[in-house]
């Protein structure tokens, strides 16, 4: 960018530092664009959570691998958040969250050529790169909280995802219409949810490139750089925020807990479904279910996280994960009812896992390097999904669904210790503080 564009920036941006009433419309206005790219991102995510797996057992003819395709876009999800994060700190969000939203559509589109070619190194490397949508429609979830105050972030946060359910319950729900919609084309049935996948992500990267001007992030950073340059050197050290790195660590580890815990039984739900006779529909209806509980109660979550706490809803999402690992092991497998309730639990113990952790993280970043480091955890949280999805076919083939259900709800089951840990360190700076 050549210096006479900078100081145009630098000049449009004033507009909005000068200005708290800018600033409330630019932040009401960013979460409208984020709810409806939020809900042609929902759909987009559903295609490989319901069929992924179905798909790669017709493709390689075993189950031992049926994890993989999780596996796969998680790990292209990681790769991707790391891109979409650094490119959010240099160029902002809107350029940033739509190259992410259009890698994942060209990745869907090749899912579907692979499907069709049969080629499982094309399945596979679509697959990769189809993730990076997965990755694009969490990170979505920031833009909402670069203007929110500190009481509104986890609010901002729901906001964002409780959005996502329209597409995300009505992706699996529409597995059968897509499809026939595919077989009328010559397209195996299975591969129809990821022609769907493939217009909602350009959809919703479309919806970033055009609207999201001005650019948040950059109007939150100028925000910051003014408020700074108008303190002296104490005052800054008083106000300025600070990185707590003790907060980042915990807001990781719950949402790390949480992702491979859900992942992973839901991940294998589909196959030990059709293993018990359940129908492409049954799946789908299971699957929407889930993905709904996943985002739906997202604001009741984000005003409990903000009102109650970071540390007794990270709680509350561990024993949420426990109960849905007991009801999905000793469930009935021929009972719909059960499945659902199970798979219902999964998501909602996800949902309160991810809110607080992603709360934590924004309340221990500066907007100096915010982007960056919100990138990288969700790398990290991406890389736990991944190791969850391809061990959960391999658990599942070595011994069976209820063992791998009774793993992850154990699993989680480490936030507890984790968030308490939390509570004593807060207790010793405060006791520091008190004696200084």
């Amino acid at each position: 960018m050549s210096s006479e564009h900078k100081s145009i920036l630098i000049g449009y941006l004033q507009r909005y530092v000068d200005s708290p009433d800018l600033q409330k419309l630019l932040y009401k206005r960013t979460l409208l664009i984020v709810v409806l790219s939020q809900i042609f991102g929902g759909a987009g995510l559903a295609a490989g959570v319901t069929v992924g797996a179905l798909l790669a057992q017709d493709m390689l003819g075993t189950d031992s691998f049926t994890g993989l395709p999780t596996a796969l876009f998680t790990l292209g999800s990681a790769m991707a958040a790391l891109l979409v994060g650094r490119l959010s700190q240099r160029y902002g969000r809107r350029s940033g969250l739509a190259i992410g939203f259009l890698a994942g559509g060209i990745g869907a589109i090749g899912v579907v050529c692979a499907a069709v070619s049969h080629s499982i190194v094309l399945l596979f490397a679509s697959l990769l790169i189809y993730g990076a949508g997965t990755s694009t429609n969490l990170q979505a979830r920031y833009a909402g909280t670069d203007l929110a105050k500190p009481t509104q972030r986890a609010t901002a946060v729901s906001i964002a995802m409780v959005s996502t359910t329209l597409g995300a319950v009505a992706g699996p729900i529409l597995v059968d219409v897509m499809g026939r919609f595919a077989e009328s084309l010559g397209i195996p049935a299975l591969a129809g949810p990821f022609i769907l996948a493939a217009a909602a992500y350009i959809l919703a990267g479309l919806v970033f490139f055009v609207f999201l001007r001005p650019d948040p992030f950059f109007v939150a950073k100028a925000i910051a750089d003014t408020q700074a340059a108008q303190n002296n050197q104490s005052e800054m050290k008083l106000h300025a925020p600070e990185v707590n790195n003790r907060g980042l660590i915990v807001g990781a580890t719950v949402m790390i807990v949480t992702q491979i815990a859900m992942v992973a039984i839901m991940t294998m739900t589909p196959i030990h479904m059709k293993h018990h006779g359940h129908g492409l529909g049954d799946v789908g209806l299971v699957i929407g279910i889930h993905i709904g509980a996943m985002y739906l109660p997202s604001l009741v979550t984000g005003v409990l996280v903000d009102k109650a706490g970071r540390t007794a809803m990270s709680i509350a999402s561990g024993a949420t994960l426990l109960a849905a690992g007991l009801v999905a092991a000793f469930a009935p497998a021929d009972s719909l009812i059960v499945l659902i309730i199970a798979l219902a639990l999964l998501g909602l113990g996800w949902n309160l896992g991810f809110i607080s952790g992603t709360a934590l993280i924004v309340d221990s970043t500066n907007p100096a390097s915010r982007a960056k480091t919100q990138g990288t955890i969700d790398v990290l949280v991406a890389l736990a999904g991944a190791s969850g999805g391809a061990l959960s076919g391999i658990i599942v083939a070595h011994s069976s669904f209820s063992i791998l259900s009774l793993s992850g709800g154990f699993l989680s089951l480490l936030l507890i210790p984790v968030v308490l840990w939390s509570l004593n360190s807060r207790k010793e700076r405060a006791l520091d503080h008190m004696s200084a």
